[in-house]
C-alpha cells in the first residue's frame, strides 16, 4: 500500500519564496534601505557642514591677502625708511662739504698771500724766504689732505663753469682762440664742486691785417 504524499524540498522552497516577495533579496534592497533611512536632519547637518567649509574656505584666503598686503605695506615702509636715511647721509655729507670749502677757502686765501709774498722776493733764498715757503707748502699738503685739487687750466680751452676770465690776449694763431694763456689766480675744487674759481687770461684770435 502506498503512503500519503509529501511536498518536497523543491515544493516547500518555492513556497518560502512567494512568501517572501517571490525571489532571494537584491544588491539594490540595501541602496534602498539606506535611503529610506537618511532624514531631512541629515540633509540639513550635511548643508550646513558644506557651508562651513566654504567659510573656512573664504576666511583662509581672506587672511591670505591680508598678510600679503601686510608684508607689502612693511616692504614699502622699508624702502621708505631706507631712502630717508640715503638722504640724510647724503644731505649731511654734502653740509660737511660745505663746511670743508668754507675753511677751505680760508685756507687758500692765506696760500695765495704767501705765493704773492714769494713772487714778490724772487730767488729771495733767504731764511725768511725759505720760512715763507715751508709754512705755503704745509699749508697747501693740508688743503689737498682734505681732499682739495688745483683745477689745471693753461693751455686748455676757457671753461666758464671753473674759470673766470679776468683779461685777453690777441692771437694771430686761430688754434689759440680762446683758451687759457695765464693762470692769474689758482682755482680749486673739493670733489665734484669748485669751491674758487681760477681767473685767467683768455686768448682772443684776430685775424692779421690784409695787405
Amino acid at each position: 500500500m502506498s503512503g500519503p504524499s509529501h511536498p518536497d524540498a523543491s515544493q516547500e522552497s518555492q513556497h518560502a519564496q512567494s512568501a517572501n516577495g517571490g525571489g532571494p533579496p537584491g544588491p539594490d534592497d540595501g541602496a534602498a534601505g539606506e535611503a529610506e533611512a537618511r532624514t531631512p536632519a541629515d540633509d540639513v547637518v550635511s548643508e550646513a557642514a558644506d557651508a562651513e567649509k566654504e567659510r573656512l574656505r573664504a576666511d583662509l584666503e581672506s587672511s591670505r591677502r591680508r598678510v600679503d598686503e601686510l608684508a607689502r605695506a612693511y616692504q614699502a615702509v622699508n624702502k621708505d625708511r631706507e631712502e630717508f636715511k640715503q638722504r640724510l647721509t647724503r644731505e649731511r655729507e654734502r653740509m660737511m662739504d660745505v663746511e670743508r670749502g668754507n675753511v677751505a677757502v680760508a685756507l687758500l686765501e692765506a696760500i695765495d698771500e704767501l705765493d704773492r709774498a714769494l713772487s714778490m722776493s724772487g730767488q729771495d733764498n733767504s731764511p725768511l724766504a725759505q720760512g715763507v715757503r715751508m709754512i705755503r707748502d704745509s699749508l697747501l699738503s693740508k688743503a689737498q689732505g682734505m681732499g682739495i685739487e688745483r683745477i689745471t687750466v693753461t693751455g686748455q680751452p676757457f671753461d666758464p663753469n671753473v674759470a673766470e676770465a679776468t683779461d685777453m690776449e690777441l692771437t694771430a694763431s686761430p688754434d689759440e682762440d680762446q683758451k687759457v694763456v695765464a693762470e692769474i689766480r689758482a682755482g680749486y675744487r673739493l670733489k665734484e664742486r669748485v669751491i674758487r674759481p681760477a681767473r685767467v687770461k683768455v686768448a682772443k684770435y684776430v685775424a692779421p691785417a690784409q695787405a
